[in-house]
């Protein structure tokens, strides 16, 4: 099976990207032959994730994804992340078939502000391509109801048969609850911004799947005063109702990445090695690992319900 997936939230801060980096890179550790498509055109950091400093901000060439969306180049740059990235450890932890694809943005480019039909027809050839020769593409969206948005319901829709997942990010916040649930179902969200180019409601709606993020640890609250421990269970509490009268509650989630010290000074892979350094904590690999599980297995992902 080859899936594509689109990683969409409607604020920034989510933890979308790094999420989504990290979920490619493990995949590729199970022997998958991964892309990344960086369509966060206005700050195409990916590279940066991978740790790949000659182009953490995108390449300067012209040969990114912005350019070629715009006609400017004939093929998107690709780069490969284990023989790239600047990190010793990550370009030595590799599975014998698996690959880590990243097609980059380009430095300075910007969000557009116009979709036309040649953007589209390209666009829906890169994912075409990526199809071919990958078993799963990440593709990471720019944050909000953006022209990247409409770009991949509009381009997905010329290619019928492919299997599409949409992850919805959203941090463990009042606001981002109300804000992720309005990406999908208000005005310009991906419902009625898919039905535009076409797509069947329930059936998008039934490819889509929400991620909590930055979740705290409740059973656990070191370093916590009693009066401050209990305040956050009862956030928890009304975060969890507000979840479930928008439809996103625990029926709805796919998965959870809990609070991560190491991720707040740094976006960048977690590794085993992180891991044994006592850096990161296992929890949050754990939890890496389990989203990709359910991710590619069917049996699973249909369990998970996304209220209409």
């Amino acid at each position: 099976m080859t899936v594509l997936v689109f990683s969409a939230s409607d604020k920034g801060g989510t933890g979308r990207s790094v999420t989504s980096c990290n979920m490619a890179y493990w995949l590729s550790m199970k022997g998958y032959k991964v892309a990344y498509l960086d369509f966060d055109f206005g700050s195409p950091t990916a590279g940066g994730t991978f740790e790949i400093s000659r182009i953490d901000n995108g390449v300067r060439d012209g040969s990114g994804l912005h350019s070629y969306l715009l006609d400017d180049n004939g093929t998107p740059a690709r780069v490969s992340v284990r023989s790239e990235t600047d990190r010793m450890e990550l370009s030595r932890s590799r599975h014998p078939s698996g690959r880590l694809v990243l097609f980059p943005g380009d430095l300075g480019g910007s969000e557009f502000t116009t979709l036309d039909h040649r953007m589209i027809d390209r666009c829906a050839a890169l994912f075409a391509t990526c199809e071919q020769e990958f078993d799963v593409s990440f593709v990471d969206l720019s944050a909000g109801r953006s022209i990247a948005l409409a770009l991949a319901l509009s381009a997905t829709r010329q290619l019928e048969r492919a299997v599409c997942r949409w992850l919805i990010f959203h941090r463990w916040t009042r606001q981002h609850i109300a804000a992720a649930h309005g990406l999908v179902h208000d005005d310009n969200g991906v419902l009625a911004t898919g039905v535009e180019w076409g797509h069947d409601r329930a059936e998008l709606l039934n490819s889509l799947r929400y991620i909590r993020t930055a979740v705290p640890e409740l059973n656990a609250p070191a370093g916590l005063r009693p009066a401050q421990a209990a305040w956050l269970k009862e956030q928890h509490n009304t975060l969890t109702r507000a979840a479930n009268r928008h439809g996103m509650g625990e029926s709805g989630i796919l998965g959870k990445i809990p609070v991560e010290p190491m991720l707040q000074c740094r976006e960048q892979v977690i590794l085993d090695v992180d891991v044994a350094a006592h850096v990161a904590n296992v929890e949050t690999v754990a939890a890496f690992r389990e989203l990709t599980e359910k991710l590619m297995n069917d049996a699973v992902w249909e369990q998970v319900e996304v209220r209409r």
